[in-house]
């Protein structure tokens, strides 16, 4: 089981990088031990604190020629990871 699924790269997340904290979503049945110890040996860094967050999927419909097709995305979970102060996380070093 992977814990980390994918970096969060959006606008207010990357405004939180500056102050030392990193988003992610991460599996929905990982807990705080969980990210936190994922987090330190992906990228080797000290994690002080793991906040989540449960996100429902939203609803959506479609209109087709036959009828209307309405679903739902998938929920995800949400986590933010604050490290160590003086600690980066760089995210497009793969790239």
């Amino acid at each position: 089981m992977s814990v980390l699924i994918k970096p969060l790269v959006t606008e207010k997340v990357s405004a939180l990088n500056e102050k030392g904290k990193y988003g992610f979503v991460v599996d929905r049945k990982a807990n705080k031990v969980d990210i936190k110890k994922a987090v330190e040996k992906l990228y080797g860094v000290t994690v002080e604190e793991v906040n989540t967050m449960n996100y429902l999927g939203k609803k959506k419909s479609r209109y087709t020629k036959s009828k209307v097709i309405s679903g739902r995305t998938p929920s995800f979970k949400k986590a933010i990871v604050t490290v160590a102060d003086g600690e980066v996380i760089d995210f497009y070093s793969e790239i």
